[in-house]
């Protein structure tokens, strides 16, 4: 597969993951946050790595932004890898494991896991958010790949 089918694809994965949670959040203050947890970890890591903090709540939002479709880009763009025919249930299981992780791993990583391990709800909706973005890249890069 090109290299420009495969990023087109991750790069619609991670769009439609971050469309459907900064949409989502704004209309129910129950939705998972998974952006907090962006901002947790990456002011970890710059604070251990003695780099320059970002000047407001603002900019490290954009910053963890920019960093969640940068990383899902190329997460996204790892179901191009393997057999063509295998292409959604690679994708499937990819991004189904991607959300269960994003419930479960940021209390085994030592970051606050309260934003997507809260309810019931937002266990689920982790999950499918970025099972969604999963079949949005497969979906893509098929078309692309026509």
């Amino acid at each position: 597969m090109k290299l420009t089918t495969v990023l087109a694809g991750g790069l619609a994965g991670a769009l439609t993951l971050n469309l459907l949670h900064e949409t989502y959040r704004q209309i129910d203050k129950d939705a998972p946050k998974i952006h907090l947890i962006g901002e947790e970890a990456l002011l970890k890591i710059l604070k251990s790595a003695n780099l320059p903090l970002p000047k407001n709540r603002d900019e490290l939002y954009k910053w963890t932004l920019a960093g969640d479709i940068i990383s899902n880009t190329a997460f996204y763009s790892l179901i191009a890898a393997g057999k063509p025919k295998n292409l959604l249930k690679r994708a499937l299981i990819l991004s189904m494991s991607a959300g269960v992780a994003g419930v479960f791993a940021p209390k085994k990583m030592g970051l606050n896991n309260a934003p997507t391990d809260r309810t019931l709800e937002t266990k689920v909706l982790t999950v499918l958010w970025y099972t969604l973005g999963g079949s949005a890249a497969a979906g893509v890069m098929k078309a692309f790949k026509r």
